[in-house]
């Protein structure tokens, strides 16, 4: 039977659906009438790629001008019609009442949307995704997706299907897709760390007051407990400065610190802007990333553009491929104390930044992804 395929927009437009859902009206202070979002108004300037991930990715596809057009779209549980704020000339970004809380998530109000003004050129699903029926509807799109987290599909197979590349953090993760649908196009090409904004963190020459710092949701898998671990042996003047963007967590960590005499700060929940994330950066020597069944954080290459090396897990699932000698060392959780020490001494003689800017930037990445692209779009005619 042959699926309801929507004519895509006229407007060369990416469309990036979040991974995430927005609970309420507060954080969409501007609502405005939903527009057609093909018809949104010409970029004047030069595009900014800023933001997270979310918003990296879109804007570098503006910016290399594959599309010409960008929204985010979250699954909202807010009460009326689907709210839509415009962030810059280029990116605009749009909710959609979900039907159920079951992933991957289905949305009566988004198909209707999409029916009614064409579907993207370029459709990008994160993490637990959407329902088939909207994968359907954009089967004239290039449908890209991205786990985000340490599994390379997060998506049942019905959705997965549909995909025409899936974009992941290390090689096992492409073979796992590849095993699931024989012939699928993957890139190893993790939208977080490879989609770095060239200037969003940077060196401030501010004071390191601080010996490391971990930038991590305060949940369980990113194993903040190694980190703990690791200074409950180390010399109490051993400093740390934990950032929470969020997580059900930062309560009971902030407890065992301080129950067993760690020198430890804390910052958040609520996380702080992007600009405040960069000082507090600053103030270390380097950064630690200590999860284990992790996909590869963006936080890897935002540590070493603000010109800090970087201490991972060796047991990381996704992102060791940015821990070059220049940039970082790993170590095992038990090796972790030694590791910290090590680079404690040493961190002054790296130097990250240099060599993200030789590969992970998004210039470098956005080149890449649009031949990849292209090769879709030719297969597809």
């Amino acid at each position: 039977m042959r699926h309801e395929r929507v004519p895509l927009t006229v407007r060369r437009s990416v469309v990036v659906i979040s991974d995430w859902v927005e609970d309420g009206d507060a954080a969409w202070p501007e609502l405005q009438p939903p527009p057609n979002y093909a018809n949104g108004p010409a970029a004047s300037e030069p595009v900014d790629v800023v933001g997270s991930y979310l918003e990296r990715l879109p804007l570098a596809l503006v910016a290399a001008g594959i599309v010409e057009q960008a929204e985010i779209w979250h699954h909202w549980r807010g009460a009326g019609p689907s709210p839509f704020r415009r962030e810059t000339a280029v990116l605009g970004r749009r909710g959609f009442r979900l039907d159920g809380d079951a992933a991957p998530f289905a949305s009566t109000a988004m198909e209707a949307f999409i029916r009614r003004y064409g579907a993207p050129h370029i459709l990008i699903v994160y993490g637990l995704g959407v329902a088939p029926s909207v994968l359907e509807l954009c089967a004239n799109s290039i449908i890209l997706y991205n786990s985000i987290d340490a599994p390379a599909l997060r998506v049942p197979p019905e959705c997965s299907a549909l995909f025409d590349l899936v974009l992941t953090g290390a090689q096992w993760q492409s073979d796992a897709v590849v095993a699931r649908h024989p012939g699928m196009a993957t890139a190893i090409l993790p939208v977080g760390p490879d989609f770095a904004a060239i200037d969003q963190f940077r060196p401030l020459g501010t004071a390191k007051d601080v010996d490391l710092i971990y930038v991590a949701a305060a949940q369980p898998y990113k194993r903040h407990d190694i980190l703990f671990d690791a200074l409950a042996r180390l010399p109490r003047d051993v400093r740390a400065l934990c950032v929470f963007g969020y997580g059900e967590m930062a309560d009971d960590l902030r407890r065992d610190a301080a129950e067993r005499n760690l020198s430890v700060e804390f910052v958040g929940p609520p996380g702080v802007g992007i600009d405040a994330v960069n000082q507090l950066m600053n103030r270390a020597r380097f950064g630690v990333v200590c999860g284990v069944d992790d996909g590869a954080p963006a936080i890897l290459t935002e540590y070493m553009l603000a010109g800090l090396p970087v201490l991972a897990n060796a047991a990381l699932s996704c992102g060791l491929q940015y821990i070059l000698p220049e940039t970082g060392i790993t170590a095992t959780a038990e090796g972790f104390g030694d590791a910290i020490m090590t680079l404690r001494d040493t961190a002054a003689t790296y130097d990250p930044r240099a060599a993200v800017l030789d590969h992970w930037t998004w210039p470098h990445s956005v080149r890449r992804l649009g031949e990849i692209i292209a090769a879709i779009h030719d297969s597809k005619q």
